[in-house]
């Protein structure tokens, strides 16, 4: 397995991010689909391009979370299925081929209209991104292992697949990430190096919340689950077990640090790589 990290983690300009991230040994960098991305023309990406080799880096993945419209919401998800495929185009320019983002909570009754819209949204979505050899990675979180497993499955695409957060799913849900690996293990295409604690156990989908085919946001009766995320290795993340059954469903990807808080982002990411590599070892 390689190490990376998510471009935005280290909040600073992307010349210098990237010298960073080469200074330490990193190989890879996931791009977050910034304004300046998005609307940068094929010149200017030859030149951010450019600027990843001249660092001996690769884009491990970019991250499509970049848009205000839901795949849940009927007068929405053409929309964001819209902005999903211009995301594709620009990966490609990078030379990635996978593209993570969130989809929001996947309800585990195949019925709710919910989970109905979002398979809709999401094929078509996936059928775009097979056609252009590449993968729309759906980050784990809120919802059961079995649940997205589920969804994916009737998904039915070559283009669709799981950037899987461990921290996302042990400070949320409580779910093993080792447990994680085995239910979706043949989906596995990224993974996020992030960590995290449980506070108090609840609602997964309460903390997250359900967009509604209609737009208006679920409620719920249960308390929200609360949680925080901490630096890699100081949190509840099971990571021998973790990075055991990776390997053990042939994950040879990125492990890509991604660090969402914190006074020192710089430091936090050198320790998690630090921390990473001597698992490795």
């Amino acid at each position: 397995m390689k190490i990376g990290a998510l471009s935005s983690s280290l909040r600073k300009p992307f010349p210098v991010m990237l010298e960073t991230y080469a200074r330490m040994g990193l190989k890879g960098i996931q791009v977050l689909a910034e304004p300046e991305f998005l609307v940068a023309d094929d010149t200017r990406l030859a030149a951010y391009k450019a600027l990843i080799d001249q660092y001996g880096l690769v884009v491990s993945a970019v991250c499509g979370d970049v848009c205000r419209t839901h795949f849940s919401v009927a007068l929405e998800w053409e929309d964001r299925v819209r902005v999903h495929k211009h995301v594709v185009d620009l990966a490609a320019k990078l030379d990635s081929h996978i593209i993570t983002t969130h989809i929001g909570v996947v309800p585990e009754d195949q019925n709710d209209p919910v989970y109905e819209m979002m398979a809709k949204s999401l094929k078509a979505a996936a059928e775009y991104s097979a056609s252009r050899g590449a993968v729309l990675a759906v980050e784990t979180g809120p919802e059961k292992a079995e649940t997205l497993c589920q969804l994916l499955d009737d998904i039915d695409s070559k283009g669709i697949g799981v950037n899987l957060d461990p921290a996302n799913l042990r400070m949320v849900a409580c779910v093993d990430g080792a447990h994680a690996v085995k239910v979706l293990g043949k989906y596995i295409v990224h993974t996020h190096a992030k960590d995290g604690i449980n506070i108090v156990p609840g609602s997964p989908a309460a903390a997250y919340g359900i967009i509604e085919p209609d737009g208006s946001r679920r409620k719920f009766a249960e308390e929200r689950s609360q949680y925080k995320e901490v630096p890699l290795g100081e949190g509840q993340v099971e990571w021998d077990s973790y990075l055991a059954a990776l390997k053990e469903v042939g994950f040879d990807g990125f492990l890509t640090i991604e660090r969402e808080c914190g006074e020192d982002p710089e430091g936090d990411i050198r320790k998690a790589y630090n921390f990473l590599m001597n698992k490795l070892a």
